[in-house]
This record gives C-alpha cells, sequence and structure tokens, in this order.
C-alpha cells in the first residue's frame, strides 16, 4: 500500500502524458515530422538554460515564459517553411534546429553551475519524483489543449491527412501555427517530468504500434492511449521494484512492443487495417 500512495502521482502523470502525447503523435506520424518532437523539447531546454544564464530562479514563472518564447519562435519556423512545392523536406529544418539547439545548450553548459547535470536530466527526466500539485496543473493545462482542439479538430485532421496542401496553403500555415503552439506548450511542460526520450517513445511508439493495425482516427487514438498508459504504468512498477531509472525503463519497454508488434506482422504478412 506504501508503495501505491508512493507511486499514485507518478502513474497518474505517465496517464495524462499518454493520452495528450498520444493524441499529438497520431497527427505527428500522419504529417510525417516525426522528429519534431525532439527539436522542440531542445529549443525548450535551451530557452531554459538561457533563462538560467539570465538570472531567473530554476523552476520560476519567468524561466517557463523564456522556454516558452524560444519554443513559438520556432514553431513558428515549421509552420512557415511549408511550400506547395516543398523542394527541402520540413525534417531536414528538424534536424538542423535539433542539432543547433543541442549545441548551443552544450557551449551553454559550460557556463553554468551544474550545467551538464541539468542537460542529463533533460535527458532523462524525473517522472518517479512527481507530485499531486505536478499532476493538477498538468490536467488542467492538457485538459485545455484538449478542448481547443476540440473544436479546431476538422481543420487540423484535414492537413494531417494531406500535409502538403490541407485546406489551402494559407489555411494551412495558419492552423498549423496553432497546432504547433498548444504541441510546444505541451512538449515544455512534459519534459522537465519526463525527459526527452520518454516523451518522444510515448509520442511515437503508441502511434506507430496501433497504426499497424488500423487507420482509424478513433481506433487510433484509443489506442494509442492504452498502449502508452499501460506501457507507463508498467515501466514505472518494474522501474521502482528493480531500481532502475524509470524513464529509461518505460523507453525500452514501449520500443520493444512497437519492434515486436513491427516483426508480427511482417512474420504474418499481414496488411495494414483499413478499418
Amino acid at each position: 500500500m506504501d508503495t501505491i500512495i508512493f507511486l499514485g502521482p507518478p502513474i497518474a502523470i505517465s496517464v495524462l502524458l499518454s493520452m495528450i502525447l498520444g493524441y499529438f503523435g497520431n497527427h505527428i506520424l500522419s504529417r510525417g515530422i516525426i522528429f519534431i518532437d525532439i527539436a522542440v523539447a531542445q529549443i525548450a531546454a535551451l530557452g531554459t538554460m538561457i533563462g538560467l544564464l539570465l538570472g531567473f530562479a530554476d523552476e520560476s514563472f519567468g524561466l517557463q515564459m523564456v522556454s516558452y518564447a524560444f519554443t513559438i519562435i520556432i514553431i513558428g519556423v515549421f509552420a512557415f517553411t511549408k511550400f506547395a512545392n516543398q523542394k527541402i523536406p520540413q525534417e531536414a529544418y528538424i534536424g538542423i534546429i535539433y542539432c543547433l539547439g543541442l549545441g548551443l545548450a552544450l557551449l551553454l553548459a559550460e557556463r553554468i553551475s551544474g550545467g551538464s547535470n541539468y542537460i542529463s536530466k533533460t535527458i532523462t527526466g524525473n517522472i518517479l519524483w512527481t507530485t499531486w500539485k505536478d499532476v493538477l496543473i498538468s490536467f488542467i493545462l492538457f485538459g485545455i489543449i484538449g478542448v481547443f482542439h476540440y473544436f479546431f479538430q476538422k481543420p487540423f485532421r484535414s492537413i494531417s491527412n494531406d500535409p502538403a496542401h490541407g485546406d489551402s496553403l494559407k489555411k494551412t500555415r495558419l492552423y498549423d501555427m496553432l497546432f504547433y503552439m498548444t504541441f510546444g506548450i505541451v512538449i515544455v511542460k512534459a519534459v522537465p517530468i519526463g525527459g526527452v526520450f520518454l516523451i518522444f517513445i510515448l509520442l511515437i511508439a503508441p502511434a506507430a504500434s496501433i497504426t499497424l493495425f488500423t487507420q482509424s482516427w478513433k481506433k487510433r487514438l484509443i489506442g494509442s492511449w492504452i498502449i502508452g498508459a499501460v506501457g507507463s504504468v508498467i515501466g514505472i512498477f518494474l522501474s521502482y521494484s528493480l531500481n532502475i531509472s524509470n524513464g529509461p525503463a518505460i523507453v525500452c519497454l514501449l520500443g520493444l512492443l512497437t519492434v515486436g508488434l513491427t516483426l508480427l506482422v511482417i512474420v504474418k504478412k499481414s496488411p495494414v487495417g483499413n478499418a
């Protein structure tokens, strides 16, 4: 019982993260910009490091605003580098921005006390020490974003189904800006909790696993939520029981699940479902 009480907040936050990232993951997978999560997360971390250099206290409101500002700038780049005849894939821009953000973060780490530890924390996260306050704040924030996306679900889904054009290029850029801004807010909030790798695996692995079997948006969403939540909870219990890092445990579990399901489909030569 003491274990369950202690693991209550980490389990609750992992379920919340699985739901919001499972939703975004299906959109990201359909749009073919798989590594945008890592790039946005790295820029958010870079913004945080710059905020620390400017004198803001760790986890302060001002520090978060600096991180959000850098994230929104990068989101604008993603939204407005979409063209009718795309000569350079957006994945190329995403890779360049990620490398730039990581390189600058490594340089700034030399100027910040404990900078290397901060970079390590950004990568691995610390979900096991989540508090109920973190859960409540995340629930409210993710809930607001969920309601926002409910009202804009038609244009967002239209663009995800036809990433190159959507309704029209001008409208697509506008809706992309709204989509990526909310996505960036989620990432800025999620990365300090789970770390870059865990957030990436929750974004992509559950969505990729369920997409092997169905193309139905409804089934993909529900399947992503179930796979992400169950995998996260099992990973948390395993990491606690075996005294191993929680983030890497969940990453390995969900990664192996995705690879296993992919091999299963290949062996059975099962076509992707069109339900």
